[in-house]
């Protein structure tokens, strides 16, 4: 199992490099020029045209089209050239790596074979005290260039390294560790690293198959164990030492429908099939129903295709009414705003909200005057604000260090690598081992992600709940509503 170790001595850029060189399987990267297409591509490469599509899985996507700029994967073209190459660069760092190692000082050692890197941090005597020392950081991520799980997780790591980068400005001495953790690694081998024993915390894993053993592996060794995104299992009901940032959907949709019914018990709610066969929001709306009608409040029902008169008849003209669409797609929910538009021209006085779902933040730009025209909720456990100060210095300081932009995603993958290891290091320097994570232990305000942990189940670890409503509202502001 691959290993790279880092200090903040190293220039980051390459670092992230050469983690991604250790499992690419393409040769480069090619800019798309004017007027370029996809067979003069493959032409140029010495390829064939599915050749090239394979790198590049988007091209089969309907209504894809090759855009100047747009940068695209060019694989090799058979598996024994792209072994040559690699081994060739293999051998090239090795040589790099011995000059350069000739001039290291005693003081600071650094080996770097394109495999491995080694630095040592400010370490002192007080080596039960993490309060005292560097704070020793594990990384068990799928850290490559082969799908986009890797690339998403490259970039969530670039993100822990920003926090670490910034949070040594208050004296905070960081050891990272990083672990290329693959859907296919056997997790175990990790674990047997040397480095994996002696950290203070883990970040990882992404897959459910490795939770198991590196759950164990944690108890065994009092490590915290940080969860970054969905994992399927109880193991954080039964090992305190386990530290789960995402919730689960059934947890999501309870704590949503508590919300809304919470809300607007005295608004009239209009539920609007949407015709979509392939939603799975179903399950909010049918639970939504049953515990308004358990309640007694106000709700009607209309299709999407209905006629003008009998969607305006569903809606109240004395009571506020809240939308809610069975399905969280694009398409559905634009056609819901023209009906909308359609009838409040029709009918001056109206008051209609929106209630969303968690994918409409991707559909900001398109819809931002529209979600404030009709004072639109959408309920999250996260939000990015491209507004905020902290976000634009962070994202400029990730172009700095990079030479890149943040992926366009939500949430971004930075930011939460951010968020989540500014959280645990401030939290271990300021509590040491004792730090549980509670929202009276630490004062972060968060970039994207906000935290509020709390114990799951009897000696169980710690669950985030935290739970937020991003309201778009009528004067064109933006309030971040968090739920108790």
């Amino acid at each position: 199992m691959k290993i790279i170790k880092y200090s903040f001595v190293l220039a980051l850029l390459a670092f992230s490099m050469q983690i991604a060189a250790q499992t690419t399987k393409w040769r480069e990267m090619h800019k798309v020029k004017k007027k370029e297409t996809i067979f003069g591509i493959a032409r140029d490469y010495g390829l064939t045209i599915d050749q090239l599509i394979k790198a590049n899985p988007e091209m089969t996507k309907p209504g894809y089209e090759l855009k100047k700029g747009d940068f695209i994967f060019i694989p090799y073209a058979d598996e024994e050239q792209r072994k040559a190459a690699q081994a060739a660069q293999a051998a090239k760092t090795v040589q790099e790596t011995t000059a350069k190692t000739a001039t290291k000082t005693a003081s600071k050692t650094t080996s770097q074979t394109g495999k491995t890197q080694t630095t040592t941090l400010n370490r002192t005597s007080a080596q039960d005290d993490v309060r005292k020392r560097a704070i020793r950081v594990g990384i068990m991520l799928p850290l490559h260039d082969v799908d986009g799980d890797g690339r998403r997780m490259i970039e969530y790591y670039r993100g822990v390294l920003l926090a670490c980068d910034s949070i040594k400005k208050h004296g905070v001495s960081v050891d990272v560790h990083a672990w290329n953790v693959p859907i296919d690694a056997d997790i175990r081998q990790t674990l047997l690293e040397k480095e994996a024993s002696q950290c203070d915390v883990i970040f990882g894993p992404l897959y459910t198959k490795q939770m198991k053993a590196l759950s164990d592996f944690v108890r065994n060794n009092n490590i915290k164990l940080v969860v970054p995104f969905s994992i399927y299992g109880i193991d954080v009901t039964m090992n305190p030492n386990i530290y789960q940032i995402y919730q689960t959907p059934t947890t999501i949709n309870e704590a949503t429908i508590k919300c809304y019914l919470e809300r607007f018990a005295k608004h009239n709610t209009v539920i609007v099939d949407c015709n979509d066969s392939t939603s799975q929001k179903g399950v909010f709306t049918m639970n939504l129903r049953k515990q308004m009608e358990a309640k007694g409040m106000k709700f009607s029902i209309t299709n999407l295709k209905s006629s003008d008169e009998a969607f305006s008849r569903a809606f109240s003209r004395t009571l506020p009414n809240v939308v809610v669409l069975n399905t969280g797609r694009s398409p559905e929910l634009n056609t819901a705003f023209a009906r909308l538009n359609k009838m409040t021209a029709a009918t001056p006085g109206i008051v209609i909200s929106m209630f969303g779902y968690n994918e409409w933040l991707m559909y900001t730009k398109p819809y931002q005057e529209l979600f404030h025209k009709y004072d639109t909720y959408v309920p999250s456990i996260y939000y990015y604000d491209p507004q905020s100060s902290k976000t634009w210095r962070l994202e400029k300081k990730y172009r700095q260090m990079f030479g890149t932009d943040m992926m366009y995603a939500l949430p971004r993958f930075a930011l939460t690598g951010f968020d989540q290891a500014y959280f645990f290091l401030k939290g271990l320097h300021d509590k040491g081992k004792a730090f549980n994570a509670t929202r009276e232990e630490s004062d972060y305000q968060p970039v994207q992600t906000p935290f509020n942990f709390k114990r799951s189940g009897k000696g169980g670890g710690m669950q985030n709940y935290e739970f937020m409503l991003v309201h778009y509202t009528f004067n064109k502001g933006v309030e971040k509503l968090e739920i108790k």
